[in-house]
């Protein structure tokens, strides 16, 4: 079932949104090259104990993961692009970092992720960033109210496609607003004018993933962490939106000033809320 949801309600969602996005502007000036993974997961856990938020990662059990994430971070290095598993390993120049997570607040969640570059930057890595950003700020323009899903996932594919990807349809957005994962599932491509209406009250997540010479993916050992199955680099940007009268709300907008690129040019359709 769908749930709209008022616009008390996304306010209150906008408030946890403001969290998440401060936090992933932090976290994402924490990493540095000679960072372990461990240390930036410690340091968002000690920041959404001292909010009082909780995790939806920590408990968060899918049939696809081996037992509870224990975990409030999703960290993906180089050809690991979703569920990445914090683990002992320290950040060297140059590797790509995609940092994903999700919590509530008072009862309302909001979920976002970016991808930058640790030290020394390889354009082509660049490049694959700004394309999961320019098809999140295309996605997040097309969601407009009366429009349909099949919008927000065609401006994705369409963007991925016009810089040389392929899209991978097994994960993609998702509903989210008392819990992270609602109805419906937003896929990372589709048809324009197809799939239901997008009414006013409606809360998504949108998160293109890509990989820079595949389509294909494979589970790591540990159960959880996904990478591109031709070892190639991985990039992943998303954000929590509110469809509303006026148009698109992006809910987890990030601070300009520390914060990464990918949170700056992503969040450029907000101006229409």
């Amino acid at each position: 079932m769908i749930e709209l949801k008022s616009a008390e309600e996304i306010r209150r969602m906008a408030v946890t949104g403001q969290f998440v996005g401060e936090l992933l502007a932090e976290l994402s000036g924490v990493a540095a090259v000679g960072v372990n993974l461990m240390d930036i997961e410690h340091h968002a856990r000690r920041r959404i104990k001292e909010r009082g938020a909780q995790s939806c990662y920590w408990d968060y059990a899918p049939s696809f993961g081996r037992g509870p994430f224990r975990n409030v971070l999703c960290l993906s290095v180089n050809d690991a692009v979703l569920h990445g598993l914090p683990h002992d390993y320290v950040l060297a120049d140059g590797d790509l970092l995609s940092i994903d997570m999700a919590v509530g607040i008072d009862g309302w969640v909001a979920d976002s992720a970016l991808s930058f570059v640790v030290g020394t930057p390889d354009p082509a890595d660049l490049k694959l960033i700004e394309a999961t950003e320019v098809a999140l700020a295309a996605a997040i323009a097309a969601a407009q109210p009366g429009g349909r899903l099949g919008d927000v996932s065609n401006a994705i594919g369409e963007v991925a496609r016009s810089y040389g990807y392929g899209v991978n349809g097994e994960f993609g957005g998702h509903g989210i607003g008392r819990t992270m994962h609602e109805s419906p599932h937003v896929s990372n491509d589709g048809r324009a004018g197809r799939g239901m209406r997008l009414e006013p009250g409606l809360t998504i997540a949108i998160e293109p993933w890509l990989c820079q010479s595949t389509d294909k993916i494979m589970y790591d050992r540990d159960g959880w962490t996904i990478r591109s199955a031709d070892g190639s680099r991985t990039a992943h940007s998303e954000h929590t939106v509110a469809i509303t009268e006026s148009g698109p709300q992006v809910l987890t907008l990030r601070p300009t000033s520390g914060a990464s690129s990918a949170a700056t040019s992503a969040e450029k359709p907000a101006a229409t809320s």
